[in-house]
């Protein structure tokens, strides 16, 4: 935590944490051959009078194929917007506090697209420590990187309905699904409000007093928030984030907010980070889609 309070005394610190070897051009790393078919499969499996819910598969880049679910509503015209909704580490997209954030912007007329994050959920596999320090730091590299490529891959899916609107993506984001997302969002300008919700930046601090070495900034640049948050503008970028947050410091999360462009806004909870509140931490990101989507 001393080089957390480091980094926020002073501008010339933040510099120097911030910046990755030269040369290395992190962005152009997400790029990839958006012609590769998607063999997409949707099948449904609830449908009511107010919403259908959709199982949906499809393929990403290094032939990966992701699992997701589909939430359309049936009230109201199309197209519809939609808002891809994004859980934590160690769940999956049809965990309680994502059912949670799923009813509520349904039921405000959004369509919601969830996928499990890259070896969670159906996707699992094998089970390995989530470190980036420890025996497995490439493996969990690779999470974070191909969810990236997933979510951009989930773009290409979108596309393909006409049911749902095309220039009205959001994307709400929540732990690490925020740090993803960030990611995400900085390099795939199809999403146009970006919600992030209990994540930061400056992930090179987890290395402790080698955090400032060119070694650790450049493992982490190609998944570091830092490195793309400015990209989202100028579309609207919320943060959400607690004060007592204990996973996430809220010294990174500050860190994040600072490194961002205009407009952007961050609303902070008097809670810890598995307690926020999810009426209010969801009404939130629901007020700021309606307002900008």
């Amino acid at each position: 935590m001393a080089i957390v309070a480091l980094l926020l005394v002073g501008l010339t610190a933040f510099k120097l944490a911030n910046d990755t070897s030269e040369g290395l051009k992190v962005t152009s790393y997400y790029e990839y051959d958006q012609r590769i078919p998607l063999k997409d499969s949707v099948r449904t499996i609830i449908d009511t009078t107010g919403f259908k819910l959709f199982s949906v598969g499809y393929n990403s880049v290094h032939d990966k194929r992701v699992t997701a679910l589909l939430s359309l509503p049936k009230k109201g015209t199309t197209p519809v917007p939609l808002v891809i909704l994004m859980h934590g580490l160690g769940d999956h997209k049809a965990v309680d506090y994502v059912e949670y954030g799923n009813d509520l912007f349904l039921k405000n007329g959004f369509a919601v697209l969830r996928i499990d994050i890259s070896d969670h959920g159906d996707r699992k596999n094998d089970v390995y420590d989530f470190d980036l320090t420890g025996d497995y730091k490439y493996w969990t590299r690779n999470v974070i990187s191909q969810t990236v490529f997933d979510l951009r891959r989930a773009i290409d899916f979108i596309e393909t309905r006409k049911e749902l609107d095309h220039n009205r993506i959001g994307y709400y984001g929540i732990s690490l699904g925020g740090i993803i997302g960030t990611v995400f969002c900085g390099v795939e300008n199809r999403i146009k409000v970006p919600v992030i919700a209990l994540a930061g930046g400056q992930l090179n601090l987890l290395y402790g007093e080698n955090a400032l070495s060119s070694e650790a900034k450049d493992f982490v640049s190609i998944i570091e928030p830092l490195n793309f948050v400015e990209q989202i503008s100028p579309r609207p970028f919320l943060m959400l984030n607690a004060k007592n947050d204990e996973i996430v410091p809220p010294a990174m999360s500050k860190l994040l907010f600072y490194a961002a462009k205009d407009p952007k806004e961050i609303i902070w909870y008097d809670a810890k980070h598995r307690d926020a509140p999810l009426d209010i931490i969801y009404g939130d990101g629901l007020n700021w889609f309606k307002k900008h989507l």
